[in-house]
Protein backbone atom coordinates (compact mmCIF):
# COMPACT_ATOMS: atom_id res chain seq x y z
CA UNK A 1 0.00 0.00 0.00
CA UNK A 2 1.43 3.35 -0.95
CA UNK A 3 2.46 5.37 1.52
CA UNK A 4 4.58 8.38 0.41
CA UNK A 5 2.63 10.88 -1.34
CA UNK A 6 4.80 13.83 -3.07
CA UNK A 7 2.31 16.44 -4.01
CA UNK A 8 0.43 15.80 -0.91
CA UNK A 9 3.47 16.26 1.94
CA UNK A 10 4.76 18.83 -0.21
CA UNK A 11 2.45 21.42 -0.92
CA UNK A 12 -1.00 20.20 0.90
CA UNK A 13 1.17 20.22 4.35
CA UNK A 14 2.90 23.32 4.09
CA UNK A 15 -0.84 24.87 2.96
CA UNK A 16 -2.74 23.33 6.26
CA UNK A 17 0.07 24.73 8.11
CA UNK A 18 0.20 28.18 7.16
CA UNK A 19 -3.53 27.88 7.31
CA UNK A 20 -2.99 26.89 11.14
CA UNK A 21 -0.53 29.65 11.96
CA UNK A 22 -3.30 32.62 10.33
CA UNK A 23 -6.38 30.93 12.52
CA UNK A 24 -3.62 30.87 15.23
CA UNK A 25 -3.30 34.86 15.15
CA UNK A 26 -7.07 35.47 13.94
CA UNK A 27 -8.23 33.42 17.22
CA UNK A 28 -5.84 34.79 19.63
CA UNK A 29 -6.83 38.73 18.25
CA UNK A 30 -10.20 38.54 17.19
CA UNK A 31 -12.08 36.44 20.07
CA UNK A 32 -15.47 34.55 19.37
CA UNK A 33 -16.02 32.95 22.75
CA UNK A 34 -14.38 33.48 26.01
CA UNK A 35 -11.62 31.20 27.47
CA UNK A 36 -12.54 29.46 30.50
CA UNK A 37 -8.99 27.37 30.50
CA UNK A 38 -5.32 29.15 30.32
CA UNK A 39 -4.69 28.30 26.74
CA UNK A 40 -1.25 27.31 27.59
CA UNK A 41 -3.08 23.82 29.32
CA UNK A 42 -5.24 23.37 27.06
CA UNK A 43 -2.52 23.41 23.79
CA UNK A 44 -0.46 20.94 26.36
CA UNK A 45 -3.16 18.24 26.84
CA UNK A 46 -5.11 18.63 23.33
CA UNK A 47 -1.29 18.75 21.82
CA UNK A 48 -0.85 15.10 23.82
CA UNK A 49 -3.90 13.63 22.25
CA UNK A 50 -3.18 14.71 18.81
CA UNK A 51 0.43 13.19 18.74
CA UNK A 52 -1.03 10.26 18.59
CA UNK A 53 -3.99 10.56 16.76
CA UNK A 54 -2.64 12.41 13.54
CA UNK A 55 0.26 10.08 12.82
CA UNK A 56 -2.87 7.41 12.24
CA UNK A 57 -4.58 9.49 9.97
CA UNK A 58 -1.13 10.33 7.58
CA UNK A 59 -0.18 6.14 7.97
CA UNK A 60 -3.54 4.48 7.87
CA UNK A 61 -6.16 6.96 6.58
CA UNK A 62 -5.35 8.80 3.77
CA UNK A 63 -2.96 5.64 2.48
CA UNK A 64 -5.94 3.32 3.34
CA UNK A 65 -8.48 5.89 1.01
CA UNK A 66 -6.07 6.22 -1.48
CA UNK A 67 -5.90 2.43 -2.32
CA UNK A 68 -9.41 2.07 -1.85
CA UNK A 69 -9.81 4.48 -4.78
CA UNK A 70 -6.91 3.66 -7.02
CA UNK A 71 -8.74 -0.14 -6.86
CA UNK A 72 -12.15 1.38 -7.53
CA UNK A 73 -10.51 2.92 -10.55
CA UNK A 74 -8.58 0.09 -12.03
CA UNK A 75 -11.04 -1.82 -11.84
CA UNK A 76 -14.07 0.47 -13.07
CA UNK A 77 -15.99 -0.17 -9.43
CA UNK A 78 -18.04 2.71 -8.17
CA UNK A 79 -21.26 4.86 -8.30
CA UNK A 80 -19.04 7.08 -10.72
CA UNK A 81 -17.67 4.45 -13.03
CA UNK A 82 -21.31 3.56 -13.61
CA UNK A 83 -22.70 6.60 -14.12
CA UNK A 84 -20.16 7.05 -17.36
CA UNK A 85 -19.32 10.50 -16.48
CA UNK A 86 -17.24 13.04 -18.29
CA UNK A 87 -14.05 13.29 -15.90
CA UNK A 88 -15.02 17.06 -14.73
CA UNK A 89 -18.53 15.94 -13.69
CA UNK A 90 -16.94 12.53 -11.78
CA UNK A 91 -14.76 15.33 -10.22
CA UNK A 92 -17.31 17.39 -9.29
CA UNK A 93 -19.65 15.00 -8.55
CA UNK A 94 -17.15 12.81 -6.32
CA UNK A 95 -16.40 15.97 -4.19
CA UNK A 96 -20.06 16.34 -3.17
CA UNK A 97 -20.14 12.37 -2.40
CA UNK A 98 -17.18 12.67 -0.30
CA UNK A 99 -18.48 15.35 1.24
CA UNK A 100 -21.81 13.99 1.95
CA UNK A 101 -20.12 10.71 3.04
CA UNK A 102 -18.50 11.60 5.86
CA UNK A 103 -21.59 14.36 7.05
CA UNK A 104 -22.71 10.65 7.60
CA UNK A 105 -19.38 9.52 9.34
CA UNK A 106 -20.07 12.26 11.77
CA UNK A 107 -23.55 11.60 12.52
CA UNK A 108 -22.61 8.21 13.20
CA UNK A 109 -20.26 9.21 15.78
CA UNK A 110 -22.93 11.20 17.88
CA UNK A 111 -25.42 7.67 17.40
CA UNK A 112 -23.19 5.11 17.61
CA UNK A 113 -22.64 4.12 21.25
CA UNK A 114 -19.42 2.48 20.56
CA UNK A 115 -18.11 5.33 18.30
CA UNK A 116 -19.39 7.93 20.57
CA UNK A 117 -16.83 6.96 23.45
CA UNK A 118 -14.44 7.53 20.96
CA UNK A 119 -15.86 10.58 19.69
CA UNK A 120 -16.56 12.07 22.97
CA UNK A 121 -13.23 12.88 24.11
CA UNK A 122 -13.75 15.59 21.42
CA UNK A 123 -16.58 16.91 22.50
CA UNK A 124 -15.44 17.09 26.56
CA UNK A 125 -13.22 19.77 25.54
CA UNK A 126 -14.03 23.13 28.08
CA UNK A 127 -13.36 25.27 25.33
CA UNK A 128 -13.45 25.73 21.47
CA UNK A 129 -10.63 26.65 18.91
CA UNK A 130 -8.06 25.44 17.01
CA UNK A 131 -6.52 23.00 19.13
CA UNK A 132 -10.03 21.08 19.36
CA UNK A 133 -9.77 20.41 15.79
CA UNK A 134 -6.59 17.97 15.86
CA UNK A 135 -8.30 16.79 19.99
CA UNK A 136 -9.73 13.22 18.20
CA UNK A 137 -9.31 9.55 20.34
CA UNK A 138 -6.83 7.34 18.09
CA UNK A 139 -9.06 5.37 18.38
CA UNK A 140 -11.70 7.41 16.74
CA UNK A 141 -9.01 8.12 13.81
CA UNK A 142 -8.53 4.15 13.60
CA UNK A 143 -12.25 3.39 13.32
CA UNK A 144 -13.01 5.83 10.19
CA UNK A 145 -10.18 3.50 7.95
CA UNK A 146 -12.82 1.71 6.77
CA UNK A 147 -15.73 3.92 6.91
CA UNK A 148 -13.68 6.20 4.91
CA UNK A 149 -11.94 3.94 2.41
CA UNK A 150 -15.08 1.58 1.59
CA UNK A 151 -17.10 5.03 1.17
CA UNK A 152 -14.18 5.99 -1.59
CA UNK A 153 -14.47 2.57 -2.82
CA UNK A 154 -18.42 2.49 -3.15
CA UNK A 155 -17.86 6.26 -4.82
CA UNK A 156 -15.51 4.95 -7.09
CA UNK A 157 -13.83 9.04 -6.52
CA UNK A 158 -10.82 9.70 -8.46
CA UNK A 159 -7.82 8.94 -6.83
CA UNK A 160 -6.17 12.18 -7.09
CA UNK A 161 -9.76 13.93 -5.59
CA UNK A 162 -8.87 11.69 -2.30
CA UNK A 163 -5.84 13.69 -1.66
CA UNK A 164 -7.02 16.74 -2.16
CA UNK A 165 -10.34 16.79 -0.80
CA UNK A 166 -8.23 15.74 2.77
CA UNK A 167 -6.44 18.86 2.03
CA UNK A 168 -9.77 20.47 2.34
CA UNK A 169 -11.39 18.79 4.66
CA UNK A 170 -8.75 19.45 7.17
CA UNK A 171 -8.16 22.90 6.51
CA UNK A 172 -12.07 23.61 6.85
CA UNK A 173 -12.24 21.02 10.34
CA UNK A 174 -9.55 23.81 11.25
CA UNK A 175 -11.31 26.96 10.40
CA UNK A 176 -14.76 25.88 12.19
CA UNK A 177 -13.10 24.81 15.15
CA UNK A 178 -11.21 27.91 15.73
CA UNK A 179 -12.11 30.64 17.89
CA UNK A 180 -11.73 33.25 14.94
CA UNK A 181 -14.70 35.77 15.39
CA UNK A 182 -15.74 36.79 11.85
CA UNK A 183 -17.86 40.14 10.74
CA UNK A 184 -21.27 38.76 11.43
CA UNK A 185 -22.66 39.61 8.17
CA UNK A 186 -19.92 37.30 6.55
CA UNK A 187 -20.56 35.02 8.38
CA UNK A 188 -24.05 35.07 7.50
CA UNK A 189 -23.31 34.89 4.19
CA UNK A 190 -20.12 32.20 4.15
CA UNK A 191 -22.19 29.94 6.72
CA UNK A 192 -25.01 29.09 3.58
CA UNK A 193 -22.32 27.39 1.46
CA UNK A 194 -19.44 26.13 4.03
CA UNK A 195 -19.17 25.32 8.20
CA UNK A 196 -17.83 28.17 9.99
CA UNK A 197 -16.95 28.79 13.28
CA UNK A 198 -20.52 30.64 14.84
CA UNK A 199 -21.87 27.91 13.34
CA UNK A 200 -19.94 24.56 14.47
CA UNK A 201 -19.72 26.32 18.18
CA UNK A 202 -23.29 25.46 18.43
CA UNK A 203 -22.50 21.63 18.00
CA UNK A 204 -20.19 21.68 20.82
CA UNK A 205 -22.97 22.99 23.11
CA UNK A 206 -23.66 21.34 26.23
CA UNK A 207 -27.37 21.28 24.96
CA UNK A 208 -28.10 18.32 23.83
CA UNK A 209 -30.26 19.02 21.07
CA UNK A 210 -27.34 21.87 19.77
CA UNK A 211 -24.72 19.13 19.83
CA UNK A 212 -26.97 16.81 17.82
CA UNK A 213 -27.28 19.39 14.75
CA UNK A 214 -24.46 20.71 12.63
CA UNK A 215 -22.76 17.95 11.61
CA UNK A 216 -21.49 18.75 8.43
CA UNK A 217 -17.76 19.37 7.63
CA UNK A 218 -17.06 21.19 4.49
CA UNK A 219 -20.64 22.37 2.65
CA UNK A 220 -23.52 23.21 5.04
CA UNK A 221 -25.98 21.78 2.58
CA UNK A 222 -26.30 18.02 4.35
CA UNK A 223 -27.73 19.90 7.56
CA UNK A 224 -29.87 21.93 5.54
CA UNK A 225 -30.74 19.07 3.03
CA UNK A 226 -31.69 16.47 6.40
CA UNK A 227 -32.78 19.31 9.02
CA UNK A 228 -29.95 19.08 11.36
CA UNK A 229 -29.26 22.96 11.08
CA UNK A 230 -29.17 25.04 13.97
CA UNK A 231 -28.35 28.39 13.76
CA UNK A 232 -30.01 30.53 16.20
CA UNK A 233 -28.20 30.22 19.26
CA UNK A 234 -25.99 33.12 20.29
CA UNK A 235 -22.31 32.33 20.89
CA UNK A 236 -22.16 34.32 24.02
CA UNK A 237 -24.85 31.58 25.60
CA UNK A 238 -23.25 28.61 24.28
CA UNK A 239 -21.47 26.55 26.97
CA UNK A 240 -18.30 24.48 25.29
CA UNK A 241 -18.43 20.84 26.12
CA UNK A 242 -20.15 17.78 27.37
CA UNK A 243 -22.19 18.39 30.52
CA UNK A 244 -20.79 15.30 32.59
CA UNK A 245 -17.35 16.33 32.15
CA UNK A 246 -17.07 20.09 33.17
CA UNK A 247 -14.20 18.93 35.66
CA UNK A 248 -10.69 20.59 34.45
CA UNK A 249 -8.77 17.90 36.61
CA UNK A 250 -10.12 15.14 34.05
CA UNK A 251 -8.45 16.54 31.14
CA UNK A 252 -5.46 15.34 31.60
CA UNK A 253 -4.21 13.69 28.46
CA UNK A 254 -3.98 10.47 30.75
CA UNK A 255 -7.79 10.54 31.45
CA UNK A 256 -8.80 11.26 27.97
CA UNK A 257 -7.21 8.50 26.12
CA UNK A 258 -8.82 6.08 29.04
CA UNK A 259 -12.34 7.82 28.43
CA UNK A 260 -13.46 5.66 25.71
CA UNK A 261 -12.88 2.69 27.99
CA UNK A 262 -14.48 3.65 31.14
CA UNK A 263 -18.30 3.84 32.01
CA UNK A 264 -20.10 7.07 29.93
CA UNK A 265 -21.22 8.94 31.97
CA UNK A 266 -25.60 10.34 31.00
CA UNK A 267 -25.93 13.52 29.35
CA UNK A 268 -26.26 15.59 32.68
CA UNK A 269 -24.64 17.98 35.25
CA UNK A 270 -22.73 16.68 38.37
CA UNK A 271 -25.97 18.14 40.14
CA UNK A 272 -28.04 15.56 38.12
CA UNK A 273 -29.99 18.79 36.07
CA UNK A 274 -29.83 18.08 32.26
CA UNK A 275 -29.45 21.76 30.08
CA UNK A 276 -31.46 23.04 28.31
CA UNK A 277 -32.38 26.19 26.59
CA UNK A 278 -35.89 27.92 25.19
CA UNK A 279 -36.21 27.25 21.39
CA UNK A 280 -35.54 30.48 19.64
CA UNK A 281 -37.60 30.78 16.26
CA UNK A 282 -36.15 30.56 12.83
CA UNK A 283 -33.33 27.91 13.10
CA UNK A 284 -31.79 28.62 9.96
CA UNK A 285 -31.00 32.23 11.32
CA UNK A 286 -27.46 32.68 11.94
CA UNK A 287 -27.19 34.67 15.33
CA UNK A 288 -23.77 36.45 16.60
Amino acid sequence: MRVLFPKFDKVGMPLLSIAAVALLVLESNRKLRKRVRPREERYLQNGSVAALALPALRLLLLPGMFAAARWSNKNNIGLLAMLGLPKWARYSLGFLLLDYSNYLWHVLLHKSNLLWRFHNVHHADLDLDLSTAWRFHIGENIASVPYRSGAVALLGVPANLVLWYEVLFEGCTAFHHSNFRLPYQLERLLCKLIVTPRMHGIHHSIVQQETNSNFSVVLSCWDRLHQSLRLNVPQDAITIGNPAYQNPEEQHPLNLLRMPFTQQRPWQLPDGSVPEREELPNKRQLLP
